[in-house]
């Protein structure tokens, strides 16, 4: 189900541009990125998704966004909505991708047809929880990618299955999205700086509203982007049940749904930063389970990643970044690869990238268990590589296969944490949704 809402955007005369209020999502921002967000408007919408770490951070945000509100720097819409979204860059013609920003209903993968597919951090996700229910807002949406070539059960079963029926039903989600963006102006358009040109059109007719509804409903999503936040929307939705408070804006979380079979989905890798692992210790001890190849001195990280690819066509294969030279991790072991997964896993999650890293690289050879603390997160090799030294150690790897993870998360389980970037991410700040006392 996708239902509408008064957006929440930036009123344009009371900023310096668009552009310079919006932000990546959260969890992609880094320290030096933080401080150029900041400094671009005293109103960015970095200041409410990153307000701090102090045991107050949530009140302050809060607050914030209660101010931009009353002062007018944020409005509301006036009536309740959907949204199309679009991502383009000149550059790059096939770097086009279209969806719908709405309201989607809670619950379990087999109530909502909502299926997470990655593991998450309890830490990350009670901090979004607090934050959602201090400033009572979704401030920026989740990411969830629908193929929209599978029949729609719901609505065949509504109308049966011929072509008269389907055609009487009207144009379905992606077709309302295709003529709107392609007959009305934006009601939003800006270029930022990574050469992102993104593009906002409201919905407000109800006939149009109703086909999208009509063709999402009963369809199942995959969480391409923000577990996180949904486990925070679910934990939020379950705290109100509890308080006895019944059915209510809880039941309803903000998020970006785009047609995987018009607008196929693309993964990048993210890569580990183990600052305590120096580089030396890390290569001798995966010899124990990999070959370990030393790749020649002076090679550029570009050209590493490439011996990188092309390893990854065999199997698993890492790239250990950090001292003067990068090593090359491939052909894992296949009876101590067995030995360290987990009892039940299925044969596809046994053979991801990520798994492996996970239970034979870190856990089996280094002795390290998965934590926020002890394993860091980069989505860009280039940091990775920069943030270690002689003291430490980066893993690169390569992006997951769609159609694994989509098989993966069909089979009920979960890949582990931060293991997929889908992209392009939506742009935080273009639109939020409140669900205080008042919207």
């Amino acid at each position: 189900m996708l239902a509408p809402f008064r957006g929440i955007r930036y009123a344009r005369d009371r900023v310096s541009g668009i552009a310079n209020v919006t932000s990546p999502p959260y969890d992609v921002i880094n320290g030096g990125i933080l401080d150029h967000l900041r400094a671009a408007d005293p109103h960015n919408v970095v200041r409410l998704i990153l307000p701090g770490e102090d045991v107050d951070a949530s009140k302050a945000a809060a607050g914030l966004l209660r101010e931009w509100l009353s002062a007018g720097v944020l409005i509301r819409d006036r009536m309740a909505s959907l949204y199309i979204y679009e991502q383009s860059v000149d550059a790059d013609p096939a770097c086009l991708q279209r969806g719908i920003i709405g309201l989607v209903r809670l619950g379990s993968p087999e109530s909502a047809g909502i299926l997470p597919h990655e593991a998450v951090m309890p830490g990350l996700v009670a901090g979004r929880r607090e934050l959602m229910a201090a400033t009572e807002a979704n401030l920026e949406p989740i990411f969830l990618i629908y193929d929209g070539d599978q029949p729609n059960e719901a609505l065949h079963s509504a109308i049966g299955y011929s072509a008269a029926g389907l055609s009487a039903a009207g144009e379905g989600a992606t077709g309302v999205v295709d003529r709107v963006t392609a007959e009305r102006a934006p009601l939003v358009s800006i270029t930022t700086e990574d050469g992102v040109t993104h593009r906002l059109w409201r919905i407000g007719d109800s006939a149009e509203q109703a086909a999208i509804s009509a063709d999402l409903a009963g369809r199942r999503a995959l969480i391409a982007d923000g577990h996180h936040r949904y486990a925070a929307y679910l934990d939020l939705q379950a705290e109100m049940h509890a308080a006895g408070l019944g059915a209510g804006p809880w039941d309803y979380g903000l998020a970006f749904l785009v047609d995987s079979a018009t607008y196929p989905p693309r993964l990048g890798a993210i890569h580990r930063v183990l600052p305590g692992l120096p580089p030396d210790r890390a290569a001798e001890r995966a010899k124990a389970a990999f070959t370990v190849a030393y790749l020649p001195a002076g090679i550029s990280l570009d050209d590493a990643r490439q011996r990188l690819a092309a390893a990854g066509q065999e199997g698993p294969a890492f790239l250990l970044a950090g001292g003067p030279v990068f090593r090359l991790l491939t052909h894992p072991d296949p009876v101590q690869l067995a030995a360290s997964m987990p009892a039940g896993a299925s044969a596809p999650w046994q053979t991801l990238d990520a798994s492996v890293m996970q239970q034979l690289l870190l856990g089996r050879l280094w002795g390290i268990a998965d934590s926020e603390r002890d394993v860091l997160i980069d989505h860009d090799a280039a940091d990775a590589a920069l943030a270690v030294s002689a003291e430490g150690t980066a893993v690169i790897s390569n992006p997951a296969s769609f159609e694994v993870v989509a098989q993966i998360a069909a089979h009920g389980e979960r890949v582990p944490r931060k293991s997929t970037s889908f992209g392009p991410k939506p742009r935080t700040g273009l639109i939020l949704r409140t669900f205080g006392p008042s919207d």
